[in-house]
Protein backbone atom coordinates (compact mmCIF):
# COMPACT_ATOMS: atom_id res chain seq x y z
CA UNK A 1 0.00 0.00 0.00
CA UNK A 2 1.03 3.54 -0.45
CA UNK A 3 1.77 6.02 2.28
CA UNK A 4 1.89 3.20 4.25
CA UNK A 5 3.57 5.78 7.48
CA UNK A 6 0.25 7.71 6.76
CA UNK A 7 -1.85 4.89 6.80
CA UNK A 8 -1.81 3.62 10.51
CA UNK A 9 -2.42 5.61 13.58
CA UNK A 10 0.28 4.22 15.87
CA UNK A 11 3.66 2.75 15.98
CA UNK A 12 5.28 -0.08 17.64
CA UNK A 13 9.00 0.00 17.31
CA UNK A 14 10.84 -3.81 18.14
CA UNK A 15 13.97 -4.01 18.72
CA UNK A 16 14.87 -8.25 18.37
CA UNK A 17 17.73 -10.16 16.19
CA UNK A 18 15.24 -13.85 16.64
CA UNK A 19 12.02 -15.62 17.22
CA UNK A 20 9.94 -12.23 15.36
CA UNK A 21 12.35 -10.99 12.81
CA UNK A 22 13.09 -14.83 11.24
CA UNK A 23 9.82 -16.14 12.04
CA UNK A 24 7.04 -14.00 12.73
CA UNK A 25 7.29 -11.08 10.92
CA UNK A 26 4.86 -10.95 8.45
CA UNK A 27 2.26 -12.44 10.73
CA UNK A 28 2.84 -10.16 13.38
CA UNK A 29 2.25 -7.18 10.84
CA UNK A 30 -0.93 -8.93 9.45
CA UNK A 31 -2.11 -9.07 12.92
CA UNK A 32 -1.35 -5.76 14.19
CA UNK A 33 -2.45 -3.22 10.56
CA UNK A 34 -5.58 -5.19 11.40
CA UNK A 35 -5.90 -2.96 14.53
CA UNK A 36 -4.62 0.42 12.81
CA UNK A 37 -0.92 -0.06 14.02
CA UNK A 38 2.37 -0.58 12.49
CA UNK A 39 5.83 -2.17 13.61
CA UNK A 40 9.02 -1.23 12.95
CA UNK A 41 11.58 -3.49 13.28
CA UNK A 42 15.35 -3.20 14.64
CA UNK A 43 18.05 -5.49 14.70
CA UNK A 44 20.92 -3.09 15.63
CA UNK A 45 20.94 -0.98 19.36
CA UNK A 46 22.15 2.13 17.60
CA UNK A 47 18.90 2.26 14.83
CA UNK A 48 16.80 1.59 17.39
CA UNK A 49 18.03 4.30 19.90
CA UNK A 50 18.34 6.80 17.27
CA UNK A 51 14.44 5.99 16.41
CA UNK A 52 12.92 5.69 19.57
CA UNK A 53 14.55 9.02 20.13
CA UNK A 54 12.02 10.88 16.94
CA UNK A 55 9.14 8.60 17.25
CA UNK A 56 5.83 10.29 18.17
CA UNK A 57 5.02 10.50 21.89
CA UNK A 58 2.21 8.00 21.29
CA UNK A 59 4.09 5.38 19.92
CA UNK A 60 5.06 2.12 22.18
CA UNK A 61 8.78 0.67 22.45
CA UNK A 62 9.22 -2.96 22.60
CA UNK A 63 12.38 -4.87 23.30
CA UNK A 64 12.82 -8.80 23.11
CA UNK A 65 15.23 -9.49 25.64
CA UNK A 66 17.07 -12.24 23.85
CA UNK A 67 18.86 -9.00 22.31
CA UNK A 68 21.31 -9.70 25.64
CA UNK A 69 22.69 -12.59 24.29
CA UNK A 70 22.86 -11.96 20.42
CA UNK A 71 23.42 -8.56 19.89
CA UNK A 72 26.80 -6.30 18.81
CA UNK A 73 27.04 -4.54 22.16
CA UNK A 74 29.48 -1.87 19.69
CA UNK A 75 28.72 -1.01 16.32
CA UNK A 76 32.29 -0.51 15.89
CA UNK A 77 33.36 -4.22 16.43
CA UNK A 78 33.22 -6.85 14.24
CA UNK A 79 32.32 -9.58 16.58
CA UNK A 80 29.37 -10.28 18.85
CA UNK A 81 29.57 -10.70 22.86
CA UNK A 82 26.74 -10.55 25.10
CA UNK A 83 25.40 -7.14 26.54
CA UNK A 84 24.30 -6.92 30.28
CA UNK A 85 21.14 -5.77 31.16
CA UNK A 86 22.55 -2.75 32.87
CA UNK A 87 24.02 -1.84 29.40
CA UNK A 88 20.91 -2.05 27.81
CA UNK A 89 18.99 -0.08 30.13
CA UNK A 90 21.80 2.58 30.57
CA UNK A 91 21.90 3.08 26.45
CA UNK A 92 17.84 3.46 26.09
CA UNK A 93 17.06 7.32 25.60
CA UNK A 94 14.97 8.67 28.81
CA UNK A 95 11.97 10.05 29.03
CA UNK A 96 10.71 6.84 27.31
CA UNK A 97 8.82 3.55 28.91
CA UNK A 98 9.79 0.29 27.31
CA UNK A 99 8.06 -3.23 27.61
CA UNK A 100 10.23 -6.12 27.38
CA UNK A 101 9.94 -9.82 26.16
CA UNK A 102 11.50 -12.58 27.94
CA UNK A 103 11.46 -16.17 28.16
CA UNK A 104 10.10 -18.54 31.15
CA UNK A 105 13.65 -18.78 32.21
CA UNK A 106 14.07 -15.13 32.01
CA UNK A 107 10.55 -14.64 34.17
CA UNK A 108 11.79 -16.98 37.19
CA UNK A 109 14.56 -14.74 37.88
CA UNK A 110 13.16 -12.58 40.69
CA UNK A 111 15.89 -9.75 41.08
CA UNK A 112 15.53 -9.63 36.80
CA UNK A 113 11.84 -8.59 36.89
CA UNK A 114 12.58 -6.52 39.92
CA UNK A 115 15.08 -4.38 37.72
CA UNK A 116 12.73 -4.46 34.65
CA UNK A 117 9.97 -3.05 36.74
CA UNK A 118 12.10 -0.38 38.54
CA UNK A 119 13.82 1.15 35.35
CA UNK A 120 11.95 2.35 32.55
CA UNK A 121 9.38 -0.31 31.79
CA UNK A 122 5.60 -0.35 30.73
CA UNK A 123 5.21 -3.67 30.74
CA UNK A 124 6.53 -7.70 30.03
CA UNK A 125 5.50 -10.19 28.79
CA UNK A 126 6.81 -13.84 28.27
CA UNK A 127 7.64 -15.91 25.41
CA UNK A 128 6.31 -18.20 23.68
CA UNK A 129 3.09 -15.78 22.87
CA UNK A 130 1.28 -15.53 20.36
CA UNK A 131 0.79 -13.07 17.74
CA UNK A 132 -2.55 -12.69 17.86
CA UNK A 133 -2.56 -12.37 21.85
CA UNK A 134 1.23 -9.65 22.06
CA UNK A 135 -1.36 -7.28 19.45
CA UNK A 136 -4.11 -7.40 21.36
CA UNK A 137 -2.21 -6.50 24.60
CA UNK A 138 -0.75 -3.74 22.61
CA UNK A 139 -3.95 -2.60 21.32
CA UNK A 140 -5.17 -2.45 24.82
CA UNK A 141 -2.31 -0.41 26.15
CA UNK A 142 -2.35 2.19 23.25
CA UNK A 143 -6.18 2.35 24.34
CA UNK A 144 -5.48 2.79 27.93
CA UNK A 145 -2.52 5.64 26.75
CA UNK A 146 -4.83 7.85 24.70
CA UNK A 147 -8.66 7.32 25.85
CA UNK A 148 -8.56 10.69 26.89
CA UNK A 149 -11.32 10.15 29.18
CA UNK A 150 -12.77 12.66 31.80
CA UNK A 151 -14.13 11.32 34.74
CA UNK A 152 -16.30 12.11 37.94
CA UNK A 153 -16.74 11.23 41.19
CA UNK A 154 -19.66 12.27 43.14
CA UNK A 155 -19.39 12.42 46.85
CA UNK A 156 -22.09 12.54 49.25
CA UNK A 157 -21.18 14.89 52.38
CA UNK A 158 -19.01 17.72 52.69
CA UNK A 159 -15.90 18.76 50.33
CA UNK A 160 -13.70 15.58 51.04
CA UNK A 161 -10.14 16.03 51.48
CA UNK A 162 -8.37 14.91 48.72
CA UNK A 163 -5.06 15.21 46.55
CA UNK A 164 -7.10 17.44 43.64
CA UNK A 165 -3.76 18.03 41.94
CA UNK A 166 -3.30 14.46 41.26
CA UNK A 167 -6.81 14.07 40.68
CA UNK A 168 -6.17 16.87 37.95
CA UNK A 169 -3.36 15.39 36.30
CA UNK A 170 -5.22 12.28 35.53
CA UNK A 171 -8.26 14.24 34.44
CA UNK A 172 -10.99 13.23 37.76
CA UNK A 173 -13.04 15.52 38.63
CA UNK A 174 -14.83 15.33 42.29
CA UNK A 175 -18.24 16.53 42.79
CA UNK A 176 -19.50 16.80 46.33
CA UNK A 177 -23.26 16.75 47.20
CA UNK A 178 -24.67 17.45 50.78
CA UNK A 179 -28.37 16.09 50.53
CA UNK A 180 -28.89 12.04 50.53
CA UNK A 181 -32.36 12.20 49.59
CA UNK A 182 -31.28 13.61 46.15
CA UNK A 183 -28.68 11.88 45.59
CA UNK A 184 -30.06 9.59 43.03
CA UNK A 185 -31.45 12.90 41.04
CA UNK A 186 -28.11 14.27 41.18
CA UNK A 187 -26.20 10.76 39.66
CA UNK A 188 -29.07 10.57 37.03
CA UNK A 189 -28.01 14.30 35.75
CA UNK A 190 -24.05 13.77 36.58
CA UNK A 191 -23.20 10.19 35.33
CA UNK A 192 -20.74 9.91 37.99
CA UNK A 193 -17.93 6.72 37.83
CA UNK A 194 -18.08 6.49 41.24
CA UNK A 195 -20.46 7.28 44.04
CA UNK A 196 -18.71 8.11 47.18
CA UNK A 197 -20.60 8.41 50.13
CA UNK A 198 -19.23 9.37 53.73
CA UNK A 199 -20.38 7.00 56.47
CA UNK A 200 -22.38 9.65 58.22
CA UNK A 201 -24.27 9.94 55.50
CA UNK A 202 -24.78 6.56 55.02
CA UNK A 203 -26.23 6.14 58.89
CA UNK A 204 -28.36 8.74 58.37
CA UNK A 205 -29.85 7.03 54.88
CA UNK A 206 -28.98 3.24 54.55
CA UNK A 207 -30.96 2.49 51.61
CA UNK A 208 -29.11 5.25 49.52
CA UNK A 209 -27.32 2.24 47.63
CA UNK A 210 -30.05 0.32 47.28
CA UNK A 211 -32.05 3.16 46.44
CA UNK A 212 -29.57 4.25 43.55
CA UNK A 213 -28.88 0.29 41.85
CA UNK A 214 -32.51 -0.55 41.67
CA UNK A 215 -33.05 2.01 39.06
CA UNK A 216 -33.53 0.38 35.71
CA UNK A 217 -30.88 2.80 33.93
CA UNK A 218 -28.33 2.50 36.47
CA UNK A 219 -24.92 2.07 35.11
CA UNK A 220 -24.00 -1.54 36.20
CA UNK A 221 -19.97 -0.20 35.60
CA UNK A 222 -20.83 2.71 37.76
CA UNK A 223 -19.26 1.92 41.68
CA UNK A 224 -20.71 2.86 44.74
CA UNK A 225 -17.63 3.53 47.91
CA UNK A 226 -18.51 3.57 51.41
CA UNK A 227 -15.88 5.69 52.72
CA UNK A 228 -16.03 4.22 56.54
CA UNK A 229 -14.50 6.68 59.52
CA UNK A 230 -14.72 3.99 61.86
CA UNK A 231 -13.74 0.82 62.34
CA UNK A 232 -16.93 -0.93 63.06
CA UNK A 233 -16.96 -4.23 61.25
CA UNK A 234 -20.66 -4.57 61.54
CA UNK A 235 -21.17 -0.98 59.23
CA UNK A 236 -18.95 -2.24 56.62
CA UNK A 237 -20.93 -5.41 56.46
CA UNK A 238 -24.17 -3.74 56.47
CA UNK A 239 -22.92 -1.78 53.72
CA UNK A 240 -21.86 -4.72 51.20
CA UNK A 241 -24.96 -6.40 52.21
CA UNK A 242 -26.66 -2.98 51.17
CA UNK A 243 -25.41 -2.63 47.68
CA UNK A 244 -22.32 -0.97 48.22
CA UNK A 245 -19.58 -1.97 46.14
CA UNK A 246 -16.37 -1.28 48.16
CA UNK A 247 -15.36 0.22 51.44
CA UNK A 248 -12.66 2.66 51.91
CA UNK A 249 -11.25 3.65 55.28
CA UNK A 250 -10.72 7.48 56.06
CA UNK A 251 -7.02 8.09 55.58
CA UNK A 252 -3.99 10.82 53.94
CA UNK A 253 -5.89 12.62 51.52
CA UNK A 254 -3.23 11.52 48.95
CA UNK A 255 -3.05 7.52 49.85
CA UNK A 256 -7.25 7.48 49.30
CA UNK A 257 -6.81 9.67 46.32
CA UNK A 258 -4.57 7.31 44.81
CA UNK A 259 -7.05 4.34 45.50
CA UNK A 260 -9.82 6.26 43.67
CA UNK A 261 -7.16 6.87 40.68
CA UNK A 262 -6.23 3.47 40.68
CA UNK A 263 -9.96 2.38 40.34
CA UNK A 264 -10.94 5.34 37.79
CA UNK A 265 -7.98 3.72 35.57
CA UNK A 266 -9.62 0.20 36.16
CA UNK A 267 -13.17 1.58 35.22
CA UNK A 268 -11.41 3.21 32.07
CA UNK A 269 -10.16 0.31 30.61
CA UNK A 270 -13.45 -1.79 31.27
CA UNK A 271 -15.28 1.32 29.08
CA UNK A 272 -13.10 1.03 26.50
CA UNK A 273 -13.23 -2.40 26.12
CA UNK A 274 -17.23 -2.19 26.15
CA UNK A 275 -17.79 0.81 24.72
CA UNK A 276 -14.85 1.17 21.47
CA UNK A 277 -14.53 -0.48 18.19
CA UNK A 278 -11.41 -2.77 18.22
CA UNK A 279 -10.25 -1.86 14.77
CA UNK A 280 -10.22 1.66 14.69
CA UNK A 281 -10.00 2.87 18.48
CA UNK A 282 -13.49 5.05 18.05
CA UNK A 283 -16.67 4.38 19.75
CA UNK A 284 -18.67 1.33 18.68
CA UNK A 285 -22.56 1.14 18.48
CA UNK A 286 -23.17 0.79 21.83
CA UNK A 287 -20.63 3.51 23.30
CA UNK A 288 -22.16 6.04 20.84
CA UNK A 289 -25.57 4.91 22.40
CA UNK A 290 -25.00 5.82 25.59
CA UNK A 291 -22.95 9.12 24.93
CA UNK A 292 -25.15 10.34 22.34
CA UNK A 293 -27.99 10.27 25.26
CA UNK A 294 -25.84 12.00 27.49
CA UNK A 295 -25.03 14.63 24.89
CA UNK A 296 -29.06 14.97 24.15
CA UNK A 297 -30.10 15.25 27.99
CA UNK A 298 -27.06 17.55 28.08
CA UNK A 299 -27.85 19.87 24.91
CA UNK A 300 -31.28 20.03 26.33
CA UNK A 301 -30.28 21.48 29.73
CA UNK A 302 -28.12 24.20 27.74
CA UNK A 303 -30.39 24.82 24.92
CA UNK A 304 -27.39 23.66 22.34
CA UNK A 305 -28.82 22.13 18.78
CA UNK A 306 -27.23 19.02 18.28
CA UNK A 307 -26.09 17.82 14.48
CA UNK A 308 -26.37 14.22 14.08
CA UNK A 309 -24.61 12.23 10.89
CA UNK A 310 -25.24 8.64 9.49
CA UNK A 311 -22.29 7.91 7.00
CA UNK A 312 -21.90 4.82 4.61
CA UNK A 313 -18.63 4.19 2.34
CA UNK A 314 -20.66 4.00 -1.44
CA UNK A 315 -20.81 0.50 -2.80
CA UNK A 316 -18.41 -0.89 -0.17
CA UNK A 317 -19.16 -4.66 -0.92
CA UNK A 318 -17.77 -4.14 -3.85
CA UNK A 319 -14.68 -2.73 -2.90
CA UNK A 320 -14.44 -5.90 -1.00
CA UNK A 321 -15.23 -8.38 -3.42
CA UNK A 322 -12.87 -6.46 -5.50
CA UNK A 323 -9.53 -6.58 -3.81
CA UNK A 324 -10.68 -8.22 -0.46
CA UNK A 325 -11.65 -7.73 2.90
CA UNK A 326 -8.48 -7.13 4.19
CA UNK A 327 -8.18 -3.99 1.60
CA UNK A 328 -11.57 -3.28 2.69
CA UNK A 329 -10.44 -2.92 7.05
CA UNK A 330 -7.52 -0.66 5.12
CA UNK A 331 -10.24 1.75 3.68
CA UNK A 332 -12.42 1.80 6.91
CA UNK A 333 -9.30 2.44 8.54
CA UNK A 334 -8.47 5.25 6.59
CA UNK A 335 -11.83 6.97 6.64
CA UNK A 336 -11.60 6.65 10.63
CA UNK A 337 -8.68 8.73 10.50
CA UNK A 338 -10.18 11.19 8.05
CA UNK A 339 -13.52 11.75 10.26
CA UNK A 340 -11.14 12.01 12.93
CA UNK A 341 -9.34 15.36 12.01
CA UNK A 342 -13.13 16.91 11.60
CA UNK A 343 -14.45 16.28 15.08
CA UNK A 344 -13.41 18.33 18.02
CA UNK A 345 -13.44 17.66 21.64
CA UNK A 346 -16.92 18.15 22.35
CA UNK A 347 -18.13 15.97 19.50
CA UNK A 348 -18.26 12.10 19.08
CA UNK A 349 -17.49 10.03 16.44
CA UNK A 350 -18.62 6.17 16.09
CA UNK A 351 -17.92 3.21 13.96
CA UNK A 352 -21.62 2.22 13.94
CA UNK A 353 -20.96 -1.44 12.15
CA UNK A 354 -18.95 -2.59 9.17
CA UNK A 355 -18.34 0.72 6.97
CA UNK A 356 -21.21 3.08 8.90
CA UNK A 357 -20.18 5.76 10.76
CA UNK A 358 -21.87 8.25 13.30
CA UNK A 359 -20.93 11.69 14.22
CA UNK A 360 -22.80 13.86 16.48
CA UNK A 361 -21.64 17.74 16.63
CA UNK A 362 -22.00 19.55 19.44
CA UNK A 363 -24.19 23.15 19.38
CA UNK A 364 -24.33 23.17 15.83
CA UNK A 365 -27.31 23.34 14.01
CA UNK A 366 -28.30 21.92 10.18
CA UNK A 367 -26.60 24.10 7.85
CA UNK A 368 -23.04 23.81 9.96
CA UNK A 369 -23.41 20.10 10.31
CA UNK A 370 -24.05 19.27 6.27
CA UNK A 371 -20.88 21.69 5.77
CA UNK A 372 -18.56 20.02 8.14
CA UNK A 373 -19.95 16.81 6.77
CA UNK A 374 -18.89 18.17 3.31
CA UNK A 375 -15.54 18.79 4.16
CA UNK A 376 -15.29 15.10 5.72
CA UNK A 377 -16.64 13.89 1.90
CA UNK A 378 -14.24 15.98 0.12
CA UNK A 379 -11.03 14.93 2.32
CA UNK A 380 -11.88 11.18 2.47
CA UNK A 381 -12.74 11.98 -1.64
CA UNK A 382 -8.64 13.26 -1.94
CA UNK A 383 -7.52 9.85 -0.22
CA UNK A 384 -5.48 7.80 -2.90
CA UNK A 385 -5.46 3.91 -2.59
CA UNK A 386 -2.79 1.95 -4.00
CA UNK A 387 -4.73 -1.17 -4.86
CA UNK A 388 -2.28 -2.85 -7.07
CA UNK A 389 1.52 -1.79 -7.93
CA UNK A 390 0.10 -0.05 -11.32
CA UNK A 391 -3.16 0.88 -10.18
CA UNK A 392 -4.87 3.74 -7.76
CA UNK A 393 -7.88 4.43 -6.97
CA UNK A 394 -10.24 6.63 -4.78
CA UNK A 395 -13.67 6.37 -3.08
CA UNK A 396 -16.21 8.17 -1.60
CA UNK A 397 -19.15 7.89 0.83
CA UNK A 398 -23.22 9.16 1.45
CA UNK A 399 -24.51 10.84 4.30
CA UNK A 400 -27.47 12.03 5.87
CA UNK A 401 -28.27 14.30 8.63
CA UNK A 402 -30.71 15.36 11.04
CA UNK A 403 -30.62 18.05 14.34
CA UNK A 404 -31.78 18.03 17.62
CA UNK A 405 -34.16 19.49 19.17
CA UNK A 406 -36.51 18.91 15.55
CA UNK A 407 -35.81 14.82 16.76
CA UNK A 408 -35.91 14.39 20.42
CA UNK A 409 -34.16 11.00 21.06
CA UNK A 410 -31.04 9.05 19.92
CA UNK A 411 -33.32 6.92 18.13
CA UNK A 412 -35.44 9.33 16.63
CA UNK A 413 -32.11 10.99 15.56
CA UNK A 414 -30.38 7.73 14.28
CA UNK A 415 -33.69 6.93 12.30
CA UNK A 416 -34.49 10.31 10.35
CA UNK A 417 -30.04 10.67 9.78
CA UNK A 418 -30.80 6.92 8.03
CA UNK A 419 -33.84 8.31 5.80
CA UNK A 420 -31.98 11.09 4.29
CA UNK A 421 -29.00 8.52 3.83
CA UNK A 422 -31.13 6.04 1.93
CA UNK A 423 -31.75 9.66 -0.14
CA UNK A 424 -28.47 10.72 -0.60
CA UNK A 425 -27.68 6.69 -2.06
CA UNK A 426 -31.09 7.31 -4.50
CA UNK A 427 -30.15 10.39 -5.43
CA UNK A 428 -26.36 9.18 -7.00
CA UNK A 429 -24.07 8.69 -3.90
CA UNK A 430 -21.37 10.65 -2.84
CA UNK A 431 -23.10 13.53 -1.59
CA UNK A 432 -25.27 14.68 2.07
CA UNK A 433 -28.68 15.04 2.40
CA UNK A 434 -30.61 16.48 5.69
Amino acid sequence: MAEAGLLYKNQVFLLAQTFFILDNREELLLNAHKYDFDILFFDQMTDFVDAVSHADEHALFLIDLDVLYNMQADMQQQKRQTMFLSDLLQRLPAGHEYIYLQTNRQGERFVLQQRLVDSKCLAYAEKPITNENLVDRLFNIFARKQSGSNNTILYLDEQPALDTALLASHDIQVVHHTDATTLHLRVKALQPDIVLISEAKYLQTDAVARILKKNIEFDSGREIFLLQESSQSHVARQALDGGFDQILSRTEPDILTRQLVHRIQKIRTSKDLISRDRATGLLNKVGLQKRAQEWIQKAQQQGKPLAYGVIDIDKFKTINDTWGHYFGDIVIKRLSLVLSAYVGESDLLSRFGGEEFVMVFWDCDAQTGKQRMDMMREAFGRVVFQVTPEETRQFSFSGGLATFPECKSENELFLRADEQLYQAKQNGRNQICG
